[in-house]
């Protein structure tokens, strides 16, 4: 198991700050996934992290950004948990990004590509059709 990256010798201004985007949902529950990832991206060498959700939950994007340039974050992450990047990555993250870039023109707002074919995801889909499979 990797710890992900350490920041001993830096600045906390200079750690960057990840904000976590994901569609968002009605159901508590379904968003309460991306509060867990958020928790477990803090153990593993990110010590800001906040979620934001595209619509239909709080907080929103702004407000996620707001509260990563609130820590004193110079660079913030936008990762987006999507599998692709469809018109809600490409368009509408874009454009919050954007957004974000003018409203804190000191701060750094970088847009990351989504969850995708990532050769890990690959694994994480052949573990979920093994589970799926009769015993």
């Amino acid at each position: 198991m990797t710890t992900g990256p350490q920041f001993p010798r830096f600045n906390m201004s200079e750690v960057p700050a990840v904000l976590l985007i994901a569609h968002g949902s009605r159901r508590p529950e379904a968003n309460a996934d991306l509060v867990q990832l958020a928790e477990r991206l803090r153990g593993r060498g990110y010590p800001r992290v906040e979620v934001s959700f595209l619509e239909l939950a709080e907080p929103t994007i702004p407000q996620g950004g707001k509260a990563c340039v609130e820590t004193g974050a110079k660079v913030v992450l936008m990762l987006p948990y999507f599998l692709s990047a469809g018109v809600h990555v490409a368009r509408d993250l874009e454009g919050f990004r954007e957004e974000l870039n003018a409203t804190y023109p000191a701060v750094e707002f970088r847009l990351c590509q989504p969850l995708g074919l990532h050769p890990l995801l690959v694994d994480v889909v052949l573990a979920r059709l093994a589970e799926g499979e009769p015993k």
